[in-house]
């Protein structure tokens, strides 16, 4: 089968196609034959070799990280899926690979598409969604009435955690240029900060919650927009050493992680809120449940762009950018 492989880690032409063997199928797996699959920051960060120290993939390496597509095949112990289904993932972060024609995924990590998307749109969803879940509904218990600030509304995952946020009864606030301003708002967002003219931190305060998804300056300034007790949730500051354990990190990278995140600790700790870092995993249920959501019109995906399969490292420069609007698609049919 033809995949996008990264035979060496770094920014360039260190993608390629090439011809590699059909996967293996385990017991407790399923097999797709792919139909979509979406492009994310991970993936870049994955092939510029930037989480090394917490994924050690071996090289070459399938990339991708969800995929929508049909079930072809089932191994002896899969109850729950059967070949024909229509289905969409994102598989296990040590078998990742959706840049391809075909994958195979334990049926824990896989649902059913939801009824009201196509291909395309459902590929948009699992990696996004599950974060977007997993920060707002598992780490933060965000609950009806509380405020939370969503960094870079209009991005891939902005946009599914605006709707998400609004469905569980939040008001949400979010940051984007002004290009992007009535079109958060229309996503539901209530208060919309321009960061080409406006500074956030002057504008909302006594936040519940913060996802922060840009690391930096704002990450540190996030943390003073909360009020006391609040949380930051962050997909782009430094993991913390509870993070590095539960994710099963030796010794050695613990401390490291103790070292790196010590900074903005130390500075939550003194504001009397707490920082944590999220890699969202894989999850078929929270999947099914996202898929409810979806098909009652609470929330829906955002699809930028949709590039052919030939084209993916197109769509990888053009991720690459930062300026998608929502998801950025690659199609295999």
């Amino acid at each position: 089968m033809k995949a996008f492989v990264v035979s060496r880690y770094g920014k360039e032409n260190n993608v390629q196609v090439v011809e590699v063997p059909q996967p293996e199928l385990r017991d407790d797996d399923v097999l797709v034959q792919i139909h979509a699959a979406s492009i994310n920051p991970l993936d870049l960060k994955i092939r510029n070799g930037e989480l090394k120290p917490l994924l050690p993939y071996k090289l070459p390496l399938i990339l991708g990280n969800d995929l929508a597509g049909v079930v072809l095949e089932v191994g002896p112990s899969v109850r729950g899926l059967a070949p024909g289904d229509e289905i969409y993932a994102r598989p296990a972060q040590d078998r990742i690979g959706a840049f391809a024609e075909l994958i195979a995924i334990n049926e824990n990590d896989v649902a059913k598409k939801p009824h009201a998307l196509d291909m395309a749109q459902a590929a948009a969803v699992p990696l996004v969604g599950l974060t977007a879940w997993q920060a707002l509904v598992e780490k933060a218990n965000l609950r009806a009435g509380q405020k939370v600030l969503i960094h870079a509304g209009s991005g891939g995952l902005g946009t599914i955690t605006i709707q998400l946020a609004k469905h569980l009864g939040a008001t949400v606030a979010t940051t984007t240029s002004t290009a992007n301003v009535t079109w958060v708002q229309d996503l539901g967002a209530d208060i919309v900060i321009d960061y080409k003219k406006d500074d956030f931190e002057t504008i909302v305060k006594d936040y519940d919650l913060v996802i922060d998804t840009l690391g930096g300056d704002t990450l540190e300034k996030s943390l003073r927009v909360l009020k006391p007790g609040g949380k930051v949730i962050s997909v782009a500051g430094p993991p913390e050493p509870d993070f590095a354990k539960e994710f099963g990190a030796n010794w050695v990278l613990i401390q490291a992680t103790r070292a790196l995140s010590f900074s903005i600790r130390r500075k939550a700790k003194h504001a009397g809120v707490s920082y944590s870092f999220l890699f969202m995993k894989a999850n078929g249920e929270q999947l099914r449940q996202l898929g409810y959501l979806i098909d009652s019109g609470a929330i829906h995906p955002v699809v930028d762009r949709i590039f052919p399969f030939r084209a993916t490292t197109d769509a990888l420069a053009y991720v690459e950018k930062g300026r998608a609007k929502g998801k950025v698609i690659v199609t295999m049919r």
